[in-house]
């Protein structure tokens, strides 16, 4: 809004002229989010539902009670804000939309007294998924660039539209998975968003520096630039809440939605590889539980025993039998969530698996990011 009312809001007063200014949206769209979930969190979580516990989880007692889809509240006090900042675009208010639809079906599966089938939200996520394809595209073609190769391909709607749901649907999984620990997948989460954030800005959005790194231009990537740091602000001020011991819980309300968010300027950027340079600790935190669990199940239906294995395998077994019995042995000796493996085998506090992950993804992404658009 602030962008298109600029022009006349500058004849009252010249300074309003900065309110064209993406930086200026930027910093003002990521400070306001921030400053509001830090402010008004804690006089409205009272109306959240609270913490049941979850089965298997390590120390899992310990979040008991506490108010639980916080990210129900910090997506609607961060909505005005996108409104005023974010200049009108139909995809953009497309995506939003999206983001909160997907926030509210988070935010029933943690009202629910009986937690949803694993069927019933990953299909919900599937669906939520596919809209977004629709209004990022819009219907139309879509620009995509590759590591490794300097040519740019334009993919049709009915290609991008399933690959990108993938992706939507891995990412929004995988920071659900990562959720877990105080803080840590809001950390991650706004660690990849601000290197998304950039990269959209500084790379994406600018024609120049594009041309340079031949990857191809997108001019409203400053507009999705803005999205993404005011979501970050916003996260910013929740963390703050959640530090630990934390006095609010994400919930899937905010882990589904946030990690819709990583997927969707992943998808903007034009290579949906770039999810494995900005979210690396989130993928292998994650998204290889879901592997795991895949893996199993699928071994299952096909008749295999997928019980952790017991003791040695026969001498007279043969050697499938016995490469399946080291195969699973290898399975279930990783805990999945890795956040959960380090604390009960490695007897890591909650403090060291935070500051551990958030700086092995602070540090790695740079690196990544940088063969990607150099070794092309």
């Amino acid at each position: 809004m602030f962008p298109q009312i600029a022009p006349y809001l500058t004849e009252l007063w010249g300074p309003f002229r900065l309110l064209e200014s993406y930086l200026v949206l930027i910093g003002l769209g990521t400070c306001a989010a921030g400053l509001t979930t830090w402010i008004g969190l804690p006089r409205l979580w009272h109306v959240l539902p609270r913490d049941r516990g979850r089965e298997n989880a390590v120390n899992a007692v310990k979040a008991v009670g506490k108010p639980t889809g916080g990210g129900f509240l910090v997506i609607l006090m961060t909505i005005p804000w996108l409104f005023l900042v974010l200049p009108v675009n139909p995809r953009l208010s497309g995506v939003v939309g999206c983001l909160l639809l997907c926030m509210l079906t988070g935010y029933l599966d943690d009202r629910s007294h009986t937690p949803w089938s694993e069927f019933r939200k990953g299909f919900l996520d599937f669906v939520i998924a596919l809209l977004t394809c629709l209004a990022i595209c819009g219907g139309g073609n879509m620009t995509i660039w590759l590591p490794l190769v300097k040519t740019v391909f334009i993919m049709p709607p009915w290609l991008f539209i399933p690959l990108g749901t993938v992706v939507l649907w891995l990412a929004v999984n995988a920071v659900n998975c990562s959720d877990g620990v105080d803080g840590l997948a809001g950390t991650l989460v706004m660690l990849s968003l601000f290197y998304l954030g950039g990269f959209l800005y500084v790379v994406i959005g600018h024609e120049k520096i594009a041309d340079y790194l031949l990857v191809p231009h997108n001019v409203h990537g400053a507009d999705w630039a803005i999205l993404v740091f005011t979501v970050a602000g916003a996260l910013a001020g929740y963390l703050w809440h959640n530090a630990e011991p934390s006095a609010i819980l994400m919930g899937d309300a905010g882990s589904r939605s946030l990690g819709l968010l990583i997927g969707v300027a992943v998808l903007v950027s034009g290579n949906p590889f770039l999810i494995l340079v900005v979210a690396p600790v989130i993928l292998l935190n994650g998204g290889a539980g879901l592997v795991k669990l895949v893996l199993l199940r699928m071994m299952k239906k096909m008749g295999f025993d997928t019980a952790k294995p017991d003791g040695k395998p026969a001498r007279e077994d043969g050697s499938r039998a016995r490469a399946q019995y080291h195969f699973l042995r290898l399975l279930h000796s990783i805990r999945f969530p890795l956040h959960d493996h380090v604390r009960h085998r490695r007897k890591w506090s909650n403090t060291q698996v935070l500051l551990r992950f958030a700086l092995i993804q602070a540090f790695l992404t740079p690196f990544l990011l940088l063969l990607l658009v150099k070794l092309r």
